[in-house]
């Protein structure tokens, strides 16, 4: 079944989407792009990227689009997302990755200029719904949900790992930090920021600063809510980060077994393709292209009886472009069918 998908926002995660989807093939028909930029701008940003390099595709700007191999990608410029004609283009899914719109409400302005669902690409106040890919996603109900949520890239690499460990020994509660790779909420050098923390240098900083991905973990596992909360660090990378957690366990676990459950639950079950085990010696550049959410170092398990630290690497931006294309296409097919 090809998915009719307009995105709203070709910034870091609409152009990651948009590529990941093209180089897998996906069965997705990119209808439109919304964005304010122009369109010579666009082009060249989905060519040249500083992270991902250069698309070996031909590229460039057309009269209303860009032009990507001879296909045409129409790009709008509406800065009122209900004055979008999703409707007259037929448009099944928007992927609402502006950032600007996270709050049910404002999303929902897509379904009024008739989106038939919209995935925000970021955490979403008073989302009908909050999906991890390989933990929750098959809880999708379109006929209750329709502006979702596709999480956070550090949720969608830490929920992973909180469920294999509660799963196999059970969590009492933990503490994470994400060691974050910096992101243009940050100056690139000092300047005013709400944050005074992320006011300083993204380049030249190791940048203390929030994270909600660990209270976001009990939207996902409602187990968990009350047990966990965290803190990020971000560090002068592009991409490339990692999840340490630490926590308290209902019942003892030793190194080898904890590394166990991971290898299993990377190998086999929902979790194939989402999570992945290594027990090579890593450093975060070795994960920058990695499409899983999480990439679990065996080499730096600890265990002390009931408390263990476990760490777990994420490319940000493109293992969370991979699971938004996977969220998308398994909530697409769950939409009602469009009558002929």
């Amino acid at each position: 079944m090809t998915v009719r998908v307009g995105i709203n926002g070709f910034g870091r995660i609409g152009r990651n989407f948009f590529r990941a989807a093209k180089q897998r093939g996906a069965d997705i028909d990119f209808v439109a792009v919304n964005d304010l930029g122009s369109l010579d701008q666009m082009a060249h940003l989905l060519k040249y990227d500083s992270v991902l390099g250069v698309l070996p595709n031909t590229i460039k700007p057309s009269k209303g689009g860009i032009s990507v191999d001879g296909d045409e990608l129409r790009v709008l410029s509406e800065r009122d997302p209900k004055n979008l004609p999703w409707g007259e283009l037929g448009v099944d899914v928007v992927i609402e990755s502006t950032g600007f719109f996270t709050k049910r409400d404002a999303a929902a302005a897509h379904l009024a200029a008739g989106a038939k669902l919209v995935i925000v690409s970021a955490p979403c106040d008073g989302a009908d719904g909050t999906f991890v890919y390989g933990v929750n996603h098959k809880d999708f109900d379109f006929k209750t949900q329709k502006v979702i949520s596709n999480a956070s890239c550090t949720t969608n690499c830490f929920v992973p790992v909180v469920k294999v460990l509660d799963d196999a020994f059970g969590v009492e509660q933990g503490l994470m930090q994400t060691v974050h790779a910096y992101t243009g909420d940050q100056q690139l050098v000092d300047g005013p920021h709400k944050d005074l923390r992320r006011a300083r240098g993204a380049a030249i900083n190791i940048v203390p600063t929030s994270t909600g991905a660990a209270r976001a973990t009990s939207l996902v596992l409602a187990s968990m809510k009350g047990k966990l909360d965290g803190t990020s660090l971000r560090v002068p990378v592009p991409t490339g980060s990692v999840v340490d957690f630490t926590a308290i366990l209902k019942k003892e676990a030793s190194v080898a077994e904890i590394n166990a459950a991971f290898k299993k639950a990377a190998a086999s079950g929902p979790l194939k393709g989402v999570l992945r085990y290594t027990e090579d010696p890593i450093v975060s550049s070795d994960i920058v292209g990695d499409p899983h959410s999480s990439i679990f170092d065996a080499g730096l398990t600890m265990s002390m009886g009931k408390m263990v630290k476990v760490l777990s690497w994420y490319d940000n931006e493109w293992g969370y472009s991979n699971r938004l294309i996977d969220t998308t296409m398994y909530a697409a097919s769950k939409l009602p069918k469009s009558k002929k």
